[in-house]
């Protein structure tokens, strides 16, 4: 592999704090570009416009989805920026190249009611899995955390009655997300539940690990068969965009939930703005003069 892309790899770990996954896409997307290039007699880091411009023609021929291609351009993209920043090239070849078209896609989310049938499924269950599944699920429908998130809170950060937590989200960026009251008293009852201390609120089978996304998303399918719903339409992003969804049908404003999402720029928030036409096309069909039958 080119010493640049292990380089770059570094920087995202150290400086960013950038999760596993993320690195892992990252090599796996400028590996894939390693190759094209190499086969082309050329080095990653040396890439002109051109071989760029016939990588991604490459991509879009071969039927790749245009979220994949747009996901491997922007890894090219912050590749380059990192060159360029750091003088080993003196120009960023990526900015010519046009970003793939992606289709308009509504988040999914639950009603409320399904979420309630789901916490009610939760705290049916018995034993640590079922003090596990309400307390994640009671938090996760609070707060709206990413599930990476979720996992990497430690013990402490229950520890008192404060009605915060404080989350290191995306890029080891920090940010405070209220609590309720319902989520607390779940949380506490699991940790009640444990035998021993450790330093995760949510331990794997090894206590000495958080519990891996892999077992908790598990767990959750396993909630919504006995809650009666699809496991296909339940995920922990889905219990986030159903934070979000419910949020703005009942008022609040996109600026509020950036904050509480942790996105760095108010478009990524904007994807829940079909809730907001539908709040606001039942607000004109209940009070227009001109809508009453």
């Amino acid at each position: 592999m080119d010493r640049y892309v292990e380089a770059f790899l570094e920087m995202l770990a150290a400086e960013r704090g950038a999760a596993r996954n993320t690195l892992a896409a990252y090599h796996a997307d400028l590996t894939d570009f390693s190759g094209f290039a190499a086969a082309r007699g050329a080095v990653c880091s040396d890439a002109d416009a051109g071989l760029l411009q016939a990588y991604m023609a490459g991509l879009q021929a071969s039927g790749l989805s245009a979220r994949t291609a747009a996901r491997r351009l922007s890894a090219l993209r912050q590749f380059h920026r990192f060159l360029l920043r750091e003088g080993v090239r003196s120009d960023d070849p990526s900015q010519l190249l046009d970003t793939p078209k992606l289709p308009q896609s509504l988040p999914k989310y639950l009603s409320e009611q399904e979420v309630d049938a789901l916490l009610a499924a939760a705290g049916r269950r018995s034993g640590r899995a079922g003090l596990l599944a309400r307390a994640a699920l009671e938090i996760l429908y609070a707060s709206g955390l990413r599930v990476s998130e979720l996992l990497a809170l430690p013990r402490a950060a229950l520890t008192g009655d404060s009605a915060v937590l404080l989350v290191r989200g995306k890029g080891g960026k920090e940010r405070m997300v209220p609590l309720s009251d319902e989520a607390k008293r779940a949380a506490a009852a699991m940790i009640a539940g444990e035998k021993a201390d450790g330093r995760w609120l949510f331990p794997g089978r090894d206590p000495r690990h958080s519990m891996t996304r892999q077992g908790f998303a598990l767990l959750l399918k396993q909630v919504a068969l006995d809650a009666g719903l699809d496991p296909a339409r339940v995920s922990p992003h889905v219990l986030r965009h159903s934070f979000a969804s419910h949020l703005l049908a009942r008022g609040a404003d996109l600026r509020s939930l950036q904050l509480l999402l942790g996105h760095a720029d108010i478009a990524t928030t904007q994807i829940y703005t079909h809730v907001l036409a539908e709040r606001l096309q039942r607000l004109v069909e209940e009070h227009h003069p001109l809508a009453r039958g």
